[in-house]
Parts: structure tokens; C-alpha cells; sequence
């Protein structure tokens, strides 16, 4: 849920240069304006030894941003358990065999978010933040029905330029449509819990006795739903960046204007961005305001070619790449100089930011579709419709996902799916203080009625605490240890923010001058549940 992608080399490699190919699908960049919900973002070991019962039923392969041997296999499984004699679909999964495999019984189960991500593509990803865990422990990827190699509801189109195109004009629902028309398969079994079966068929399959569980984003609520459903397989989960099963992520509106006002107090604290931007939430709102009136149009510098060409400016362009932005430490960094620049009528930054962000979610458009409109539209409330209509990012958002759900025929989840999980399998929970999708108090409520559990909020993490912080070692000793007692999370105070970009080429201070104490820098209180 949408979530950032893993900041995986193909994203990196977008990240430390200025270029993006300038022209994508217009449906890609439709669904990432109009119903991204939440993403992933993570930004490689001897010969290890392979499980044999496994690696019987797989085959040596090779993926993205890994240069060393692993194993793949699929199963095949019907696409509507219903119809027995119906379409079959291959679900297809990777394993990171463990460097010494003490554990030939045991996997870590990695689950993507989105809803729509491939957790096989993202293995170097997976690879460098669970490499504690992997030394005695097999990795297991799976690629979730719709996404990645599982049969992928994607819906490309013709191509469209980037930099002129006015999303004010797309047609979300004739899109929907065009984009249902040339997908083969059934939609309505593209949820969750339809997924959830495959899952624990892999295991079976691959004949691990038990799984321990990272989800991360979206990939929280399919582990929730394994505690739920499955709970004798699992031995240790860990929810990063944490989707309550009680709440649907189109609240997620309400938590990017939270992350704005932490923005806004993140550079009102630090001395160099104060005095850089001392004005920074009301030229965002100056640029907001105008753009709200029509869009600018304005000669750039391609970041592909650095030939000059037009690009037009909307508000939804704008909005999009500011809230993008926000999962990416790294990037996240750049946003006041770039809204500053936009204030002042230079939008190059602002350009560069959007073509870093525009097409990184790796989202399988249809599969995110499934699970929104069949888990979590029809649980808008007549507070959330309010609360949406006094923002312009929230609004759009929920006017964009109801009018694809109009047209994507997904029959709702009963109640009970969006009751809370009851479990006591040993469980650690991690939400950043900056992240803009999953905000703390939502892991707070996922931890409702887990009885042996522990919640840690990273000060200084956006979405995704495990790739950005010692959040990682964490989840190694939940996995070693199979219990959160002895877990705390003083490490998490560690600050690791990046420096907020003072110009387009530094981060180095101005002049300092003498700090007011209202504005102080403190960070914000690591704090923690504990359940045991």
C-alpha cells in the first residue's frame, strides 16, 4: 500500500542520475495520479548452501541486482478454486538460499506492498535488509497473484509524453474500462485472501515447516491475514510500515497531510532550512493556489536530452510529486528547495523531482484495483468524505479511486475482514515518525489485540523502517530469539536524516545564526508498546 518501491538498483540508478525516459504509459502515470494507495521504498555473500527438500522442486536462476546463483520454481493453481476444471494460473516464487542453513525447516516469507508490487523483483532489495536473517535462513519471495510473474493484471497503453501531458484530462473511467477489456482473467480472485492460498501452498510445496513473516506496507496486511488464517505455520511476523486491518488505506489522504505538517516542522527545526525557507508551507500553498487556477506551462531543460522542451505543470503533477517525494529519505531531502523554486517561478526542480518519482512504483495496475475495490472502498465513512473535501490531495485520491472502483466489478470483503487481528504469535510492529502513508498511530492500532507484541516508532524513518534504520537488526533478532522480550529499540534514535538540500547542488549550512529556542531541534519520542 502503496507503497514506495524498494530503492532497489533500478530505482537507485534513477535516484543518482538526472535521467527518466521522458514518455511512460498513459495509464501507468493515470493510476499513480488518480489511486496509488501505498508503496514500498528500500533503497548484496559466499556460495550458500541450498535447502534440499526445496531445491528439488526449483531451478537454478538469476535475478535484477543479484550476481549470485538462487533458486525459482511456480506452482500451478486454479485461478477460481471454485471451478475445478477452470483456468490455471502459475504462481511464481524465489528462494535466497541461507548462507549456512541451520534452520532447513524455516523461511522468511518477504511480502511486497502496493497492493500491486512484485516481491521478486525487489530480491536485491529484500537481499540487503534481511542479510542478517539469511545467514541461517532461507529467504522466500513470492510473487503474489497479479503482480510480477503470478499472472500480472498490468494495462499498458500508448505511450504519452510526460512532460505535456494534463492529467486534468484523463477519463478515469473510460480508462478503467479499456484497461478491464484487455485483461484475461477473472478479477474478483485477485484479493487478498484469494492470494493468502497461494501462499501457503508455496510453503507446502517447498516443504518448510514454518514461516517468520516481514510485510511491509500492503505486504502488512497479507501477513495479518496469514496470523489470521494460518497461524499454526508461523513462528515470528514483523508488520514495517503498518496497514491495521480495522482501517482502509484510502484514509491514507489524511496521513499525507500529515506528513506535509511534519515536513514543514522537520525544516522549521533545522537552522540551515529555516533560514534557507523561512516561508516554506506558505509557498507551497502559493504554488498549490495557482496551479488550482490552471495549469503553467513553462520551457524546461529535459532531464533525458537537456534539450529544452515545454512542460505543463499541473496541480495534480505537482501535489503527486511533493507526496512521492516524501517516502524517500533521500529524495524527501530535495522538496524545499524545490517548492521554493516553484514559488519563485522556477519549476526545474520540481520537474526533477516528478520524473524521480512518476513511474517507481512497479505497480501491476489491475491487481491494485482488486484489493482496493473489493477491501477497502466501501469502507469511506461520511467523515472521511468530509474530511476529503478539504484537501485537495485526499479529494482527488478518493475521487479517482471511486470512479475506477465504478468500473472494476470487485464484490466486497464481508465485515469481519476488517476486524482486528487476535494472536499471540511474538510479533514487532516499526512505523516511522515521517511517514507519510502509515502513520505511528496506525501500527498503534494493529497492535489492538496482539498479545506478545512490541511497537517501535523510528524518529527519523519515512515508510519502511527495516531498510532505513537498525530496523533491520530488529527483525533479525525477532527471527534468532522467536520472542520481542528482550527486543528494544534504542538504536532507532539514531538520527539518520539527510540534510535538507539548501540549493540544487549543496547541503552545506549558511552563515548560522543564533537559533530561536521555539524552534529547537528535538526529536520526537521513540516509544513502544509492549505486549508479552
Amino acid at each position: 500500500m502503496i507503497n514506495r518501491k524498494f530503492v532497489n538498483t533500478a530505482l537507485a540508478e534513477r535516484i543518482n542520475r538526472p535521467g527518466l525516459c521522458h514518455s511512460l504509459t498513459l495509464t501507468s502515470r493515470w493510476f499513480i495520479a488518480a489511486i496509488s494507495i501505498l508503496l514500498a521504498n528500500y533503497s548484496y555473500a559466499d556460495t550458500p548452501e541450498v535447502n534440499l527438500a526445496a531445491a528439488a522442486k526449483t531451478s537454478a536462476c538469476y535475478l535484477d541486482g543479484l550476481d549470485e546463483q538462487l533458486q525459482c520454481g511456480k506452482i500451478s493453481v486454479l485461478e477460481n478454486p471454485k471451478l475445478t476444471d477452470g483456468k490455471r494460473i502459475d504462481i511464481h516464487f524465489a528462494i535466497l538460499p541461507a548462507i549456512k542453513n541451520t534452520h532447513p525447516g524455516e523461511a522468511l516469507l518477504a511480502i511486497a506492498g502496493g497492493p500491486g508490487q512484485s516481491a521478486i523483483e525487489n530480491a536485491a532489495g529484500f537481499n540487503r535488509m534481511l542479510s542478517k536473517v539469511r545467514q541461517q535462513r532461507d529467504i522466500l519471495l513470492i510473487d503474489q497473484r497479479g503482480t510480477g510473474q503470478s499472472n500480472i493484471l498490468s494495462c499498458d497503453d500508448d505511450t504519452t509524453e510526460l512532460l505535456n501531458m494534463n492529467d486534468d484530462d484523463i477519463d478515469v473511467i473510460a480508462m478503467t474500462e479499456k484497461c478491464l477489456a484487455h485483461i484475461d482473467a477473472d478479477i474478483t480472485q485477485y484479493g487478498s485472501n484469494s492470494a493468502l492460498k497461494d501462499f501457503e501452498a508455496v510453503r507446502k510445496f517447498l516443504g518448510y515447516q514454518k514461516l517468520h513473516l516481514y510485510g511491509i506496507s500492503y505486504g502488512t496486511r497479507m501477513a495479518q491475514l496469514y496470523m489470521r488464517h494460518y497461524p499454526e505455520a508461523l513462528l515470528t511476523v514483523t508488520l514495517d510500515g503498518v496497514v491495521p486491518m480495522q482501517q482502509s488505506v484510502v484514509a491514507i489522504g489524511s496521513s499525507i497531510e500529515r506528513g506535509l505538517n511534519v515536513l514543514w516542522r522537520d525544516c522549521k527545526s533545522t537552522p540551515a532550512c529555516q533560514q534557507q525557507f523561512p516561508e516554506l508551507a506558505d509557498e507551497f500553498n502559493k504554488v498549490d493556489m495557482l496551479l488550482a487556477k490552471a495549469p503553467i506551462s513553462q520551457q524546461v531543460r529535459d532531464p533525458l536530452t537537456d534539450e529544452l522542451s515545454d512542460f505543463l505543470l499541473t496541480r495534480g503533477k505537482f501535489s503527486g510529486a511533493i507526496r512521492m517525494a516524501m517516502y524517500m529519505p533521500n529524495i524527501r531531502a530535495l522538496i524545499p528547495h524545490a517548492i521554493h523554486q516553484a514559488a519563485q517561478g522556477n519549476y526545474q526542480p520540481i520537474l526533477g523531482i516528478y520524473t524521480l518519482t512518476a513511474d517507481s512504483t512497479g505497480i501491476a495496475i489491475g491487481m491494485h484495483a482488486s484489493v482496493v475495490c473489493g477491501e477497502d472502498i466501501h469502507r469511506i465513512t461520511s467523515q472521511m468524505r468530509k474530511d476529503a473535501k478539504d484537501s485537495y490531495i485526499s479529494g482527488n485520491m478518493l475521487e479517482g479511486l471511486e470512479k475506477t472502483c465504478q468500473a472494476w466489478p470487485m464484490p466486497s470483503e464481508s465485515e469481519n475482514f476488517s476486524e482486528p487481528i487476535h494472536s499471540d504469535i511474538p510479533t514487532l510492529l516499526l512505523s516511522g515518525e515521517l511517514d507519510p502513508a502509515t502513520p505511528p498511530n496506525w501500527g498503534a492500532l494493529a497492535q489492538e489485540k496482539l498479545t506478545h507484541s512490541k511497537h517501535f516508532i523510528a524518529p527519523y524513518a519515512t515508510h519502511g523502517v527495516a531498510g532505513q534504520s537498525c530496523g533491520n537488526d530488529l527483525v533479525a533478532q525477532l527471527v534468532e530469539q522467536g520472542s520481542v522480550k528482550d527486543i528494544n529499540g534504542e538504536c532507532l534514535q539514531k538520527d539518520v536524516r539527510r540534510s535538507f538540500y539548501l540549493n540544487a547542488n549543496t547541503v552545506e549550512a549558511l552563515p548560522v545564526v543564533k537559533t530561536p529556542t521555539d524552534i529547537e531541534t528535538t526529536a520526537p519520542a521513540n516509544t513502544a508498546a509492549d505486549k508479552e
